[in-house]
């Protein structure tokens, strides 16, 4: 069969590369892709962006089913209309994609069905924003409500960060639509994980633990980025905690989407803070996440159409996951001048041939005269496999030093809380 997958990011390059593995697939097509999705075996770029020019491909080739990897095509409505033009589409409708495309919408679904998260406030005006924050002190963070490429979270460590933000957003329209509403939250302490599942409506399936590395600096330190590099799996994540977060967040939040009418079908991450007993989510998306669906896909050992097909079929509950019992661990190689004003253009050299250990997705890169060039801000993530996080870690830097391109820039510690705290990996800890 053939499969269409929407994007062209290295969530799209990881879900594409895992999918063409399938014996049951013969081609993979991706639109509109990027330079190095177009060398994987069994793939191909399509340069479509368009919902009616998707639709249109997707009945001439006979596509099995499509899967969307972006929040913004699903935040635009494109399952809804693959649905109307009897195409067969993996992702959440426009309306169950508010989870992630509004966190007014989120904060208030979660507080309805009772799924533990931050106290929160609201606001349009930055006076009134403004007030808050002078009540509630710091630190605290500031949310845009909608879309903004994960460059919408602002944590504040001081009153006078915090105001800043405000007026960035609200007063100085920085994030445009997406900052029209800001959400202003308490902030809280402990270490993140990602947790994603598939769903089919009423069942969930979840994958591997992950955590992601927000920040653009060694230490966490400077802005917040789409994502630096992750790996998996989160020791975090316990066993207790696994089954804590599947009976506290997951399972409430499917069945209060399917009770709203508003049955979610896709893949539901929730971005959780974990502190010794209590847990708590700080936002949900509607899609797997990058960088850590890198690292994920490098341990699945089933084949992701299969379980994609149960969940289209609302039958997850008969399916099961296999994992590889290594760690895995994906770096991110960013442009000059990310993540305010990445720069384009610039020639990357030294990029391997694909290893066994070892896999280079593609994000910002585009073909030009022969070579391969930075065309986004997220331009490669470098993911290894290793008996643990440290080995997994060291193999993928080992590879990244070998690719060069201007003002390159990367964090030299992606994984350092499990490489200096390791946690036993249990049977739920996958």
């Amino acid at each position: 069969m053939k499969l269409l997958v929407i994007g062209a990011g290295g969530r799209e390059h990881a879900i594409a590369w895992k999918l063409a593995q399938s014996p049951r697939v013969s081609r993979v097509y991706v639109a509109p892709g990027n330079a190095g999705i177009a060398l994987e075996e069994g793939v191909s770029n399509v340069a479509l962006t368009e919902h009616a020019a998707l639709i249109e491909f997707a009945k001439r080739e006979r596509i099995a089913f499509t899967v969307v990897g972006p929040e913004a095509p699903l935040a635009a409505g494109i399952v809804d209309a693959f649905q109307a033009a009897g195409l067969s589409i993996f992702g959440p409708s426009q309306r169950a994609a508010q989870l992630e495309s509004s966190k007014q919408y989120a904060k208030e679904f979660m507080v309805r069905h009772r799924i533990p998260t931050a106290q929160f406030q609201s606001f349009t005006d930055a006076k009134s924003a403004h007030a808050y924050i002078e009540q509630h002190g710091a630190p605290i963070v500031i949310k845009a409500d909608g879309l903004a490429a994960g460059k919408g979270v602002f944590v504040a460590t001081d009153l006078r960060e915090a105001h800043a933000a405000v007026d960035h957003v609200l007063v100085d329209h920085a994030l445009g639509g997406a900052g029209a509403r800001i959400v202003v939250e308490e902030f809280l302490e402990g270490e993140e994980a990602s947790f994603i599942a598939l769903v089919d409506g009423e069942h969930a399936l979840a994958l591997a633990t992950s955590q992601d590395h927000k920040r653009l600096a060694d230490g966490d330190q400077g802005p917040n980025t789409g994502g630096m590099g992750a790996y998996s799996p989160a020791p975090v994540v316990t066993p207790e905690i696994h089954a804590r977060v599947l009976r506290e967040v997951i399972q409430p939040a499917v069945a209060g989407l399917k009770q709203e009418g508003t049955p979610f079908v896709g893949f539901l991450y929730a971005g959780l803070m974990i502190s010794e007993r209590r847990i708590k989510v700080l936002e949900f998306n509607c899609r797997l996440g990058d960088p850590e669906t890198q690292p994920i896909m490098m341990r699945l050992k089933s084949d992701l159409s299969v379980l994609i097909e149960h969940a289209l079929k609302g039958t997850l509950h008969e399916a099961e996951a296999q994992w590889d019992t290594h760690a895995a661990l994906g770096v991110v190689m960013a442009a000059h001048g990310y993540p305010d004003a990445p720069r384009q253009g610039d020639a990357i050299t030294g990029l391997p041939p694909a290893g066994d250990d070892y896999h280079v997705f593609h994000s910002g890169t585009a073909a030009q005269d022969g070579k391969v060039v930075v065309s986004g801000g997220r331009v490669l993530c470098v993911t290894a496999l290793g008996h643990n996080v440290k080995m997994a870690q060291r193999r993928a830097y080992e590879i990244a030093e070998q690719i060069r391109f201007p003002g390159m820039q990367m964090r030299r510690d992606i994984g350092y809380r499990a490489v200096q705290a390791p946690a036993a990996r249990g049977p739920h800890s996958a």
